[in-house]
């Protein structure tokens, strides 16, 4: 048991040597262990076979690289073992980004030198309180950052910490007992039924793929990636309907990334209105020539995506969003989101009665109650005017005072 030395009443150091570095410098790995059970301490036998059992189980975890020394571990230091031991395998690639830039840009420059052990809950406090004030924003925009970021990077902490928890590199997280921070949901702003009138007015100025895309987004309500990731197998003319089965991004250093939605009930087939089978057909007819055409140069390989270069290659996300920018100040139009169109789906189909639970399947939402919170002032709006269609009911009594 050279290996293992007592380092206290019912405490060992566990040793592995790794042998000499370049310079002659002895390497090895070490680890304290606390034995807690009275029983097991009493008996020397059964305490001998559970050291060397951990000593064993130490070793492998070291020669496997998959030890992580907590001694003098900076948050830094810890979110390098985070993300090849977690990160990578359990987030999607596009997740792992994202969490990388507030990881990077603002988590690091506050706690990246401090040690796990050093980092309390009131050092959390005092950051969040920091990103809510004026200034804190890192995109050369003036005022605060959203309510809904602050949250974000509060759930990315939480993740980093949770893990450190769960490996016993810390007992316990500083993010317990912190509340999570309160996200004020942003008036939407969407287009009523004369804009999209006007939108749909100055989409016929526009090129066959654009002035799909952008129909499509607003009857249908499909999320920019699942258009993005939209192939001609999947949309039914005959029929007239898609069938929502993958969503596309783009994530720098691997490319575009094609996967299932979101969510479960992100896969979902949704109806097209009958007005717009005409411009598909015409869409569908002008990419099979493209792709004929383009022969040996075509980059989509197996897949043919409904919108794409005239190459068979994908759609950057950014460059849908730069489109959008620019035709609605070609056209004057009111400047809403891309993301928006899709608010609008669902703010007319209640501005027209459609039952909520439709609209949520046609939505991709997890359960009704999503769109409920997510579109609660208008379906209140939507339940006012509904109340007068009984005022019919009170004609028939002449005397009755009106408010």
């Amino acid at each position: 048991m050279a290996s293992i030395e007592k380092r206290g009443a019912n405490s060992w150091r566990l040793t592995v040597e790794l042998g000499y570095g370049p310079n002659g410098e002895r390497l090895r790995e070490r680890k304290v262990i606390k034995v807690e059970d009275p029983a097991l301490l009493k008996t020397t036998k059964k305490l001998r076979e559970y050291l060397e059992s951990e000593w064993l189980k130490f070793k492998m975890e070291v020669e496997a690289g998959e030890y992580i020394s907590p001694e003098k571990m900076t948050l830094a230091g810890f979110v390098d073992e985070w993300r090849e031991k977690y990160a990578k395998r359990e987030l999607s690639a596009k997740t792992l980004e994202n969490y990388l830039i507030q990881i990077n840009n603002r988590i690091i420059p506050e706690f990246g030198h401090m040690r796990l052990d050093q980092i309390k809950p009131l050092h959390i406090v005092t950051f969040i309180k920091k990103l809510e004030e004026e200034g804190s924003r890192k995109d050369g925009k003036e005022g605060k950052l959203s309510s809904g970021m602050i949250e974000y990077i509060h759930r990315v902490l939480k993740n980093i910490f949770n893990r450190a928890v769960e490996w016993k590199v810390m007992k316990t997280s500083p993010m317990d007992g912190i509340k999570k921070p309160k996200v004020e949901q942003a008036e939407m702003s969407v287009y009523d039924e004369a804009e999209a009138h006007q939108l749909f007015l100055a989409l016929e100025r526009e090129k066959l793929m654009w002035r799909v895309m952008i129909a499509l987004a607003l009857t249908t309500g499909l999320r920019r990636g699942e258009l993005l990731g939209l192939e001609w197998k999947n949309v039914d003319l005959e029929a007239g309907t898609i069938d929502v089965r993958q969503s596309l991004t783009y994530v720098k250093g691997i490319g575009y990334v094609v996967k299932e939605p979101k969510t479960k009930n992100s896969v979902r087939i949704v109806s097209i209105p009958p007005s717009l089978y005409h411009d598909l057909k015409a869409l569908k007819v002008q990419t099979s020539k493209e792709r004929m055409q383009s022969e040996e140069l075509w980059e989509g390989g197996d897949r043919f995506f409904v919108f794409s270069s005239w190459n068979g290659k994908p759609l950057y996300p950014s460059s849908v969003k730069t489109w959008w920018s620019r035709f609605t100040k070609r056209h004057k139009l009111k400047y809403i989101r891309f993301h928006d169109l899709r608010h609008t789906s669902a703010t007319l189909l209640i501005n027209k009665g459609v039952h909520a639970k439709i609209i949520s399947e046609r939505l991709g939402h997890a359960n009704i109650l999503t769109t409920m919170n997510i579109y609660g002032h208008a379906l209140r709006s939507a339940d006012q005017e509904a109340a007068k269609h009984f005022e019919s009911l009170f004609d028939s009594q002449p005397n009755r005072k009106k408010a």
